[in-house]
């Protein structure tokens, strides 16, 4: 039985340089860490970075994933990427078509 308190599934926001995008993403979907993938941009992204400010050319990636993959997701984020610091901001989902929710589970190995 799942915790009630925890969201059915999780939107993850995610900024990777284009041209890494597509590997990444179809890595994390060939490891059922994620359901599906909306890339957005190109994007520029302005930031503050070892005291220095930053600017660069990125992709918004927003990943769905189910409670039970999220937390390896985030890991296996932080291993293909680029950064040495990425964007990996979660977002629960409360509530969405159940079917859908249904469907984020089921593609996602916990």
């Amino acid at each position: 039985m799942s915790d009630p308190s925890t969201p059915p599934a999780f939107v993850v926001l995610c900024t990777v340089p284009e041209a890494q995008a597509d590997q990444m993403v179809d890595r994390l979907l060939e490891e059922r860490l994620v359901a599906c993938v909306n890339f957005l941009g190109p994007v520029r992204s302005r930031y503050r970075w070892q005291g220095a400010l930053e600017e660069a050319h990125e992709m918004l990636l927003l990943l769905k994933t189910s409670p039970a993959a999220r937390e390896r997701l985030r890991q296996r984020i932080v291993e293909l990427h680029p950064y040495e610091v990425p964007e990996v901001l979660e977002l629960g989902v409360d509530s969405g078509l159940p079917a859908y929710l249904a469907w984020v589970t089921e593609c996602c190995d916990g």
